[in-house]
């Protein structure tokens, strides 16, 4: 088998291609691409440890070309210390336990009151009516997006993850551009609002952000807020499409959480090694390092395949076995040090939260996997429409 991510055939079942990767071919040169695919756990895990190896610097600006939503500077998740330290630091203000545990009620209330519009109908779309809807309201609220811009918001949203597939369609790369220049429009005044008018939201403490008399620029505010806009509505949709297309396939699980939602932390991470919402993350090599006795050039693209490693037999027994009962805490799909995903933490609180409110108000419900649609992307495994069947 030819590994290359591109291919529908491969996004829609990476794993047997893992497999052969890790077995036959750990460090792999992908000629379609012009990269190097790094596919065990070991060496995954080692790549995202050394930062001054294995760079994250400006890869989505150069993957994406023209199709990069926030161009004027790089995102967070594309810097190197001590740039990323000092955005870090002052990102963290708006991230700290303390704030997102306070907003768990609420968090609540989004999910209840949206599962219980979906379950008034026998029949619904999952993706659409919930995990697509829920981590867009969440996260449009923590920012202070206005309630009838939230569709706007979804749309925005997807069309960056649509632009992350490097499109060559014209008219959707037209589209894509007409929407990230609508984005960048909205949160431009949206910031300059914020500075005359501070209020009581994510955005504000982004703009008033300050540690050691730093600060962010305007374009860095901006880059920022698309960032968790993109992160924390896709991470969020796919762990929870995923964690319910994966749970139906295995009844006996499905059973033991829906009874005891205190299996359901537990449970997540076991998804987020199984079935990685984030699959690749790039990095550029910064001098020549040798994995698994293959030497990979500096100035190298890499592709760590993180769904690769979290499937590595060497790291996790069984490791193409659905298994909630395991000790998963070790997996990648946060990444690891300098780049471990900064709404990690709330990413588990919604999807925890979602899952308890989805068993309390549908007992009993089914997928109809022969229409289940999976998401088109080299980097996210995710579902667009996962079809649900309430028992009568």
């Amino acid at each position: 088998m030819e590994y290359n991510p591109v291919l529908p055939e491969v996004q829609a079942n990476p794993y047997p291609y893992y497999v052969e990767l890790r077995r036959d071919n750990p460090i792999a040169w992908l000629e379609p691409l012009q990269c190097w695919a790094i596919s065990r756990y070991t060496d995954v895990d080692f790549a995202l440890r050394n930062p001054q190896i294995f760079s994250s610097a400006h890869w989505l600006g150069q993957s994406i070309g023209d199709l990069n939503p926030a161009p004027e500077v790089p995102w967070m998740i594309e810097t190197d210390p001590p740039d990323h330290s000092r955005l870090r630091k002052l990102v963290n203000k708006g991230f700290t336990p303390r704030m997102v545990g306070r907003l768990e009620a609420r968090i609540r209330a989004i999910a209840a009151e949206l599962i219980r519009d979906a379950s008034a109908k026998s029949e619904f779309d999952f993706v659409r009516e919930f995990s697509g809807a829920f981590p867009v309201i969440v996260i449009a609220e923590m920012l202070g997006v206005e309630t009838e811009r939230r569709i706007d918001f979804k749309r925005w949203s997807d069309n960056v993850v649509i632009g992350t597939g490097r499109p060559t369609d014209e008219a959707v790369r037209a589209e894509v551009m007409k929407t990230n220049a609508e984005m960048r429009a909205y949160f431009q005044q949206a910031i300059a609002d914020r500075k005359k008018t501070p209020r009581e939201d994510l955005l504000t403490v982004l703009v008033q952000a300050e540690e050691e008399r730093q600060t962010l620029s305007a374009d860095e505010v901006l880059a920022m807020a698309m960032l968790i806009l993109l992160a924390g509505n896709e991470t969020t949709m796919n762990l929870l499409s995923n964690t319910m297309l994966t749970l139906t396939a295995h009844p006996g699980e499905l059973e033991k959480v829906r009874k005891d939602h205190a299996r359901i932390p537990q449970m997540l991470e076991e998804v987020l090694r199984y079935e990685s919402p984030v699959q690749i993350v790039f990095r550029r090599t910064t001098q020549d390092v040798e994995l698994s006795g293959k030497k990979i050039p500096a100035n190298s693209v890499a592709f760590l395949l993180i769904g690769s490693a979290n499937r590595d037999e060497r790291k996790f027994s069984n490791a193409d076995r659905f298994d909630p009962a395991r000790d998963a805490s070790e997996h990648l799909a946060f990444g690891f040090g300098t780049h471990f995903c900064l709404g990690a933490q709330l990413a588990r609180l919604e999807a925890k939260v979602g899952l308890e409110e989805m068993f309390k108000a549908c007992p009993s419900f089914a997928i109809d996997r022969d229409h289940v649609e999976r998401v088109s992307s080299v980097l996210l495994r995710g579902i667009k429409h996962l079809p649900m069947k309430l028992a009568a």
